[in-house]
C-alpha cells in the first residue's frame, strides 16, 4: 500500500504529539506544525494527502485559509478539529469543503477511521455558497448530547436525503428542520412547515397535496398544496405520527416515484421537494397497533436524528440562558444577569417542557423583575407558581394530606374537565380496562408533568414519589417507563 502523508496542525504541543504517535501507529506518515502558514506552504507546494487541523491557531483562523486549499488543490480531503463546539463551526467546517469535522475531545480511533475513509472516498468538490456566521445562533448549546445532533447536520447539509427527527416537545425539532434547510443546498427556495395534529384529519390531503376545482364541497378553484408550496426547496411534516392512512399512502408514493396527485385531480405532478418529518411519538408502537405504515416508516426513517431533552444537556442551560436574553432584548425588554445559585435551581429542574419552556421562563422572568440581578428565590417562585394546565393538579397530588392516588386524582379531573366543557365521554372505561381516544389522551397528558413535578419535588427519589402519588413502587415505574420519563436522582 502506497504511504500516505498526513498534515497535522495544532497550535498545543501535547494534542500534535498524542496525534502524531496515533496517526503514525495507523501507518501513516505525519508532518506536524503549530501555525497557518506552514500548512499552506506545505499545501501550495502539494505536499500530502490529507489535511487535519484546528480552527483557531495563532496566526490565524483555519476558515480563513480552507477556500484557497480548495480552489489551489480540490482533491485535497480535510478534517477540522475545535474546541469551539457550537453549531456554527460545525456547519462552516462543512460548507466550506471539510470532509469532517471533530468536536474535541474525540476518540483518537474515531479520528483513525475518519481518516481512512477520507483517502478511500472521492471528495466533492462542489463549493456552495458559505453563509455568514454572523451573531445569529439558530442551535445552542455545547453539550455532548448536541456535538452528535450537530455533526448529522453537518454532513446532511448537502444531500437530499430524508430525515426522521425524534425528540420530545419542545426541544426543537421545526428549529433543526430550518437549519437544515437554511444552511443547505436549498436554502434559496421555499421552507415549508405543516403540523400534522393541527390539522383535520380530513383535510390534510388537501393540504399537503392540493385540490382540483369541485374536488368536494367548498372546493370553488383549484388550489396549490405544501408539496407545490415547497417545491425545489424542504417540506417539513410534524407530528407525522397524526397523519391518517390515506394521506400516509399518498406520501409513500411521494417518497417512492417522485410525483403526487391533487386530490381530485388525475394528472400526476413531478416533486422535487427535501422530506424532514418529525414527532414526539413512538413509531414502531403505531405500527404494531396499525396505525402507521411500516413500508412509510422506512422510507422516512432514512436517517434518524433524536433530539435530547433538555434534562440530558443540563450544561447547556447557561448558554441557553443568555441566547434568549439576548433574543428578549432585541424585543425591547430589559436585560438582567442570573446569579450562579440561580442557574443551580434551573440546571437541577427537570424541564418537562424542554427549551421551550426555559426560553417562556426566561422572557417572563425579564418582563416582571426589573431588578439587575435575578436570584435563587425568584426562580424558584417562578417554578413553583409555574400557572400551566396542570399545576393545580401537580400540587394537589404533592399535598400529603390528600389520600388519593394518581389515578384516582386524574380520573376525577377528567370527569370534572369533561363535565364543565359539556363533553360526551364515548370512551369511558368499562370494567376496570384502559379509556382509549381523548379520554386516554387527556389522562396521559395530566400523568406525564404530574410524574414529572412530583420526582423534581424528591429529587428523583421513586420511593418518596411513589409514596406522595399514592402508588406502588413499580406501578410508577411502569409509567415512567410508558411515558418515556428518564431521570437521574440529585443530591440535595
Amino acid at each position: 500500500m502506497e504511504n500516505k502523508t498526513i498534515l497535522l496542525a495544532d497550535d498545543d504541543a501535547a494534542i500534535r504529539t498524542v496525534l502524531n504517535q496515533a496517526i503514525t501507529r495507523a501507518g501513516y506518515e505525519v508532518r506536524t506544525t503549530s501555525n497557518i502558514a506552514t500548512l499552506w506552504r506545505w499545501v501550495s507546494r502539494g505536499e500530502g494527502d490529507l489535511v487535519v487541523t484546528d480552527v483557531i491557531m495563532p496566526d490565524g483562523n483555519v476558515f480563513d485559509l480552507m477556500p484557497r486549499i480548495t480552489r489551489h488543490r480540490p482533491d485535497l480531503p480535510m478534517i477540522v478539529m475545535s474546541a469551539q463546539n457550537t453549531f456554527m463551526t460545525a456547519i462552516k467546517a462543512s460548507e466550506l469543503g471539510a470532509y469532517d469535522y471533530l468536536p474535541k475531545p474525540f476518540d483518537l480511533n474515531e479520528l483513525i477511521s475518519t481518516i481512512k475513509r477520507a483517502l478511500s472516498q472521492q471528495r466533492n468538490t462542489d463549493s456552495p455558497d458559505v453563509v455568514d456566521d454572523g451573531e445569529s445562533m439558530p442551535l445552542v448549546g455545547r453539550s455532548s448530547a448536541m456535538q452528535e445532533v450537530y455533526r448529522v447536520l453537518a454532513r446532511l447539509m448537502q444531500t437530499d436525503l430524508t430525515l426522521l427527527v425524534t425528540g420530545e416537545s419542545g426541544t426543537g425539532k421545526e428549529l433543526v428542520a430550518r437549519a437544515l434547510h437554511d444552511y443547505g443546498k436549498r436554502r434559496h427556495a421555499p421552507f415549508v412547515a405543516i403540523n400534522m395534529a393541527a390539522i383535520p384529519k380530513d383535510l390534510i390531503e388537501s393540504e399537503l397535496f392540493g385540490h382540483e376545482k369541485g374536488a368536494f364541497t367548498g372546493a370553488h378553484s383549484r388550489t396549490s398544496g405544501n408539496f407545490e408550496q415547497a417545491e425545489g426547496g424542504t417540506l417539513f411534516l410534524d407530528e407525522i405520527g397524526d397523519m391518517p392512512m390515506e394521506a400516509q399512502t399518498r406520501l409513500l408514493r411521494v417518497l417512492q416515484q417522485g410525483e403526487y396527485t391533487r386530490v381530485g385531480g388525475r394528472i400526476p405532478i413531478r416533486s422535487d421537494v427535501r422530506i424532514i418529518a418529525a414527532t414526539n411519538k413512538n413509531l414502531n408502537d403505531l405500527i404494531k397497533k396499525g396505525l402507521f405504515r411500516e413500508d412509510l416508516y422506512y422510507r422516512l426513517n432514512v436517517v434518524p436524528l433524536r433530539i435530547p431533552p433538555l434534562r440530558e444537556r443540563a450544561g447547556d442551560i447557561p448558554d441557553l440562558v443568555r441566547h434568549f436574553m439576548q433574543k428578549a432584548e432585541s424585543d425591547g425588554l430589559s436585560v438582567n444577569s442570573i446569579d450562579n445559585d440561580a442557574l443551580g435551581v434551573l440546571n437541577n429542574h427537570l424541564w418537562p417542557g424542554n427549551v421551550r419552556e426555559l426560553e417562556n421562563l426566561v422572557r417572563r422572568l425579564l418582563a416582571l423583575y426589573p431588578q439587575e440581578t435575578i436570584t435563587k428565590q425568584v426562580i424558584e417562585h417562578e417554578l413553583a407558581s409555574d400557572q400551566s394546565p396542570f399545576g393545580q393538579i401537580g400540587m394537589a397530588a404533592l399535598d400529603h394530606s390528600s389520600q388519593k392516588t394518581l389515578s384516582e386524582t386524574t380520573e376525577q379531573y377528567v370527569i370534572d374537565y369533561f363535565a364543565k366543557n359539556g363533553i360526551e365521554r364515548d370512551n369511558e372505561p368499562v370494567n376496570g380496562e384502559t379509556p382509549t381516544g381523548l379520554y386516554q389522551q387527556l389522562l396521559r397528558e395530566i400523568e406525564y408533568p404530574l410524574i414529572v413535578t412530583t420526582l423534581a419535588a424528591t429529587s428523583g427519589n421513586q420511593i418518596k414519589a411513589a409514596e406522595l402519588l399514592g402508588l406502588n413502587r413499580n406501578t410508577l415505574r411502569k409509567k415512567m417507563k410508558e411515558l418515556n420519563i428518564k431521570v437521574q436522582r440529585t443530591l440535595r
